[in-house]
């Protein structure tokens, strides 16, 4: 729904704000590592080595997360395709189905005097027009129903739960934490 993908859009932005915030931590640790400064210490050296270590985790579980977030936005606006794309299959096939109904009404609708000629709907007068009309529209709209249901076009379909399962030993593994 909406609200998941406002949460969703919502962390990203915050995963976003604490990459500009970490980038420059990355920049002025390179440059001390680096760079020969007499008054750091090699001891000093090591740990700022470790910082930057850290601080390079950080930046790709970060980055991780961000990709994370833009998968699940996809997989959202997907499956919200699909429900939509299924609403229009429903909609399409009832239209099709009454399309020559209205067909057959409008033209028994426009009230030919089978008097004035022997071609302006002589069924009118016949005994059983009336049954016989009805018959056939309720053939033609339960052809159409078979029809249908055998190419598969009626019916609920379930996108998100025709996915395969998944071995719990194929899955990748989350990314590691950063250390304190």
């Amino acid at each position: 729904n909406l609200g998941s993908m406002a949460y969703i859009h919502e962390i990203k932005r915050e995963l976003l704000f604490m990459r500009r915030l970490i980038w420059p931590q990355r920049d002025a640790l390179s440059i001390l590592v680096r760079d020969p400064i007499p008054e750091i210490q090699d001891e000093t050296r090591v740990y700022l080595r470790d910082c930057q270590d850290h601080v390079m985790r950080i930046i790709d579980l970060v980055e991780t997360y961000r990709e994370i977030g833009s998968d699940l936005m996809d997989l959202q606006l997907s499956s919200m395709g699909n429900r939509t794309n299924e609403i229009m299959r429903v909609l399409t096939v009832i239209a099709t189905i009454f399309m020559p109904l209205t067909f057959i009404v409008g033209v028994y609708g426009m009230n030919f005097d089978p008097k004035a000629s022997p071609w302006n709907m002589p069924e009118i007068e016949w005994k059983y027009g009336y049954p016989i009309v009805w018959s056939v529209m309720i053939g033609i709209a339960v052809w159409m129903l078979l029809f249908f249901k055998r190419k598969g076009w009626l019916g609920k379909y379930s996108f998100v739960g025709e996915l395969p399962k998944q071995n719990p030993d194929d899955r990748i593994a989350p990314p590691e934490p950063p250390l304190k």
